[in-house]
């Protein structure tokens, strides 16, 4: 097949470089949720009205992770986890709860995980849990133009109360963050105590990382 017929029929127009966010994020993207869900999400029929706009742990994160083509095949890793805690600058992940998604959210900080993308355009992001499916948006007229999201729950239905809500959100990005703990093979209750925490946050994410 001739590589012009692979080509999509609309392809959205690249933004431009996103300028890098110094403070946290979450105030201004329940600002600009808040602002959605006012004036166009309130009335729609599948919203979860036990539910409102929150951002949960919104942290500086760094890696060299990123896929910047988009493909399936992440990035080699650079720099270990346990120095990019250390690092004083780092792009900004975290998850936004509203009455209609629950998602982890990227945004630029200045780190190495970012990459602009036009809208639409998914790339893989390896994080300590695996490579994750991050979907680029940008509205230039938003109070964040330009952000990346991995979908949770949409719509959030299963969710009784906030409360839960924030729960599921804060595993997530525990889940995402905390690399797997290897037993150790000396151990005769390693492979027992360890192994299900892991198990629950691999299954946990298990339909949002890609092998």
């Amino acid at each position: 097949m001739s590589p012009e017929f692979r080509k999509p029929a609309f392809e959205a127009k690249r933004p431009p470089p996103a300028a890098p966010i110094t403070d946290n994020p979450g105030q201004r993207l329940e600002a600009m949720y808040l602002q959605i869900w006012a004036t166009s999400m309130r009335e729609l029929p599948f919203v979860n009205a036990a539910l409102s706009v929150e951002a949960v742990g919104f942290r500086r994160w760094r890696s060299a992770s990123i896929c910047p083509s988009g493909t399936d095949t992440p990035a080699p890793t650079g720099e270990g986890e346990a120095a990019s805690r250390s690092e004083p600058s780092g792009d900004w992940v975290g998850a936004v709860i509203t009455p209609w998604f629950i998602n982890l959210f990227l945004l630029p900080g200045g780190g190495n995980l970012w990459s602009d993308q036009r809208p639409g355009q998914r790339c893989h992001i390896l994080f300590p849990v695996g490579p994750l499916e991050f979907i680029a948006d940008h509205d230039p007229a938003a109070i964040i133009p330009s952000y990346q999201y991995c979908p949770l729950f949409a719509p959030p239905s299963q969710f009784a109360s906030q409360a839960a809500a924030r729960a599921a959100a804060s595993a997530a990005l525990e889940a995402m963050l905390v690399p797997p703990t290897v037993p150790d093979p000396r151990s005769s209750s390693g492979d027992v105590s360890a192994a299900k925490p892991d198990s629950a946050r691999r299954a946990f994410l298990r339909r949002f990382a890609r092998p």
